[in-house]
Order: structure tokens, then C-alpha cells, then sequence
């Protein structure tokens, strides 16, 4: 027969070890699971792109491939303003960024901006 402090230890010890299992359980253990909308590909033309709550700035390439990076300038922090003729642009001292690469076209920057990882599908981008 158990006792009132035997239930209670081990009713205890059962909790805690769900309480370990659920916060050891990652959120995003569903691989499938993908992030906030970014845009619609329709919204992107073929050569351009397009700044995103001002954090992203989304380009298109080719008809078929699209790439994300920050939209934090890598010269002083200014964020990009623009996507035209093949370069992500920044107004603040003119650091151009290639659309495909995000590597740096013509400075003051000397570091490309860094690549997001995104998931396209069913006409939406998304942050993978």
C-alpha cells in the first residue's frame, strides 16, 4: 500500500520527467514546419526584388530562382532602399550587392550581405 508521501514523491518525479521531455523537445522538431510569408513570387520581377518589413530584401535572378539576404547594409548598418539592374543598393553610401550572390559590387562595403534561407512553394516564399 502506498503512503500519502510515496504518491505524492513519485507523482512528482513523473511530472518533472514530462516537464524534461517537453521543454527538451525542440519547437520546431517538424522539419516541414516553415517560417512567416516573406511575399508572393508573382510580386518579384525577373532581375529585381524587393525589401521585405525592412529585415529582408528578396531578389529574383532568373525566372526560377529566388534568393533572400539581409537587408542590413555590411558598410555602416543602413538598410537597402532598392533592387535595380542586377544589384541590391544602399542609399547611405552607395554599396551595391550582386542580386544572386549578395556579394559586393562596388563599395564602400567590403563584406557581401548574408544569405536567408527560404523555402518557395505553391507561388509563396517563405523563411525556411
Amino acid at each position: 500500500m502506498l503512503t500519502r508521501r510515496a504518491l505524492i514523491t513519485r507523482g512528482g518525479a513523473a511530472g518533472a520527467g514530462a516537464v524534461f521531455l517537453w521543454a527538451a523537445t525542440p519547437a520546431d522538431a517538424d522539419s516541414s514546419a516553415a517560417g512567416p510569408v516573406l511575399a508572393k513570387t508573382k510580386s518579384i520581377k525577373v532581375g529585381g526584388g524587393k525589401i521585405v518589413k525592412g529585415k529582408y530584401v528578396i531578389t529574383r535572378p532568373s525566372a526560377k530562382t529566388f534568393r533572400c539576404f539581409s537587408a542590413k547594409c555590411t558598410h555602416q548598418g543602413c538598410t537597402v532602399a532598392s533592387v535595380s539592374g542586377g544589384t541590391i543598393n544602399c542609399p547611405c553610401h552607395g554599396s551595391k550587392y550582386n542580386i544572386r550572390t549578395g556579394a559586393v559590387v562596388h563599395g564602400p562595403a567590403t563584406r557581401g550581405l548574408p544569405r536567408k534561407k527560404i523555402k518557395v512553394s505553391k507561388g509563396v516564399i517563405r523563411l525556411a
